[in-house]
C-alpha cells in the first residue's frame, strides 16, 4: 500500500473518532453544568480546555467559550468542525481506495455541518455520535481487512485511548458533582454495560475501573490499547521472538501494562496525571507511526490548481 493511502486512512480513524468523543466530552461538561448549579462555571470550564489542550486562550470563559473553541469554530484545531472538515480532506486523499458508500457518508457529514451547527447543543452532540456511528459501521462493512483497514483501526484505536483519558480526566475534575461519573458513562454509551457488570452497583471508583480497565468494553483505555497492539501486530510481517521492533507497539504496550497491573487506587488518587501520561504515550506512538510508515511520503499541494 502507498504510505499517502496508509496516512490518509490512520487519520480519517483518528478525526472521525476526535469529533465523535469530543462532542462525548462536551455533553458531560454541560450537563454536570446545567444540573449542578454548585460547580463553579467558570473554573469548571477552565479545567476542560486545559484537559482539550488550549492554554493559550485569555478571554472570558464560559459554557459559550466551549462551545465556540471545542465545537462550532472551524478556525480552532480542537474544534468537532476542525475535526469533520480535516477527515473529508483525508478522504480526499485516499478516495480511490474508499468504498462509494463510505466517501459519500463522510462527504454528506462534511455538508451537513453548517446546518448542524445551528442546532441545540444536545442535538449537535447527537447527530455528531450518530454520524460518526454511521461512518464506522460503513467502514466495518465495506471495507477489505487489509493493511488500509488495520491503518484506519490503529487512527481510531489511539485517538480513542487519548479521548477518553481526556474524558476521564474531566470527570475526576468535577468528581465533586454527584453527576460527573454517571453522565460520564452515558457519554461514552457504558451506562448499560457498567451497571450489567457490576450488579448494580453504581459508584465513582466502579466507574473509574469500567472505564479504565474492562478488556471487554470497546471503549474502555485499555481495550482501545489493545485494539491498536493488535492492529499494529497485524501491520508487523515479520514474526518477532523477543521483544519489539516497533517502538509505537512498544510504547502502547507499556502504556498499558502500567495500567492494569498498578492498584486501581493509585490510579484514581492521581486520575489526572495518570492520564496526561496516557496521552503523551499516545502521542509518542502516533509520531512512531508516522515516522515508519509515513515520513517517506511525498508531500503534494493543490496551489493555484496545480499539484506541487
Amino acid at each position: 500500500m502507498l504510505s499517502r493511502i496508509g496516512e490518509s486512512l490512520f487519520w480519517i480513524g483518528r478525526y472521525l473518532e476526535r469529533a465523535d468523543d469530543t462532542a462525548r466530552i462536551l455533553d458531560v461538561q454541560l450537563q454536570v453544568l446545567v444540573e449542578d448549579p454548585s460547580i463553579d462555571e467558570a473554573t469548571s470550564c477552565e479545567q476542560l480546555l486545559q484537559v482539550m489542550g488550549v492554554d493559550d486562550y485569555s478571554g472570558t470563559v464560559n459554557r459559550w467559550t466551549i462551545l465556540d473553541l471545542l465545537a462550532h469554530n472551524p478556525d480552532s484545531g480542537t474544534s468537532i468542525a476542525a475535526a469533520i472538515d480535516a477527515a473529508r480532506e483525508s478522504a480526499r486523499g485516499a478516495r480511490e481506495t474508499l468504498s462509494t458508500d463510505m466517501w459519500t457518508a463522510i462527504n454528506t457529514t462534511w455538508r451537513g455541518l453548517p446546518a448542524a451547527r445551528s442546532k441545540r447543543a444536545p442535538d449537535l452532540f447527537a447527530w455528531v455520535r450518530n454520524r460518526a456511528a454511521m461512518i464506522n459501521g460503513i467502514a466495518d462493512s465495506t471495507m477489505t481487512r487489509d493493511e488500509g483497514w488495520n491503518f484506519f483501526m490503529l487512527g481510531r484505536s489511539i485517538e480513542r485511548v487519548d479521548m477518553t483519558a481526556r474524558l476521564l480526566s474531566t470527570a475526576a475534575l468535577a468528581a465533586g458533582a454527584q453527576l460527573a461519573w454517571p453522565t460520564t458513562l452515558r457519554a461514552c454509551g457504558a451506562y448499560e454495560a457498567f451497571i450489567r457488570a457490576y450488579r448494580g452497583l453504581d459508584g465513582d471508583r466502579q466507574a473509574a475501573e469500567f472505564l479504565l480497565l474492562d478488556r471487554w468494553f470497546p471503549r474502555s483505555v485499555v481495550s482501545s490499547l489493545l485494539e491498536a497492539e493488535r492492529a499494529l501486530g497485524r501491520l508487523e510481517a515479520r514474526g518477532q521472538r523477543s521483544g519489539f521492533t516497533d517502538e509505537a507497539q512498544r510504547l502502547l504496550g507499556r502504556a498499558r501494562t502500567e495500567l492494569e497491573y498498578r492498584p486501581l487506587t493509585e490510579i484514581i488518587e492521581e486520575m489526572p496525571t495518570e492520564m496526561e501520561r496516557i496521552q503523551r504515550s499516545c502521542a509518542a506512538a502516533s509520531d512512531a507511526v508516522s515516522t515508519r510508515y509515513f515520513s517517506r511520503a511525498e508531500s503534494h499541494a493543490w496551489t493555484g490548481g496545480v499539484l506541487l
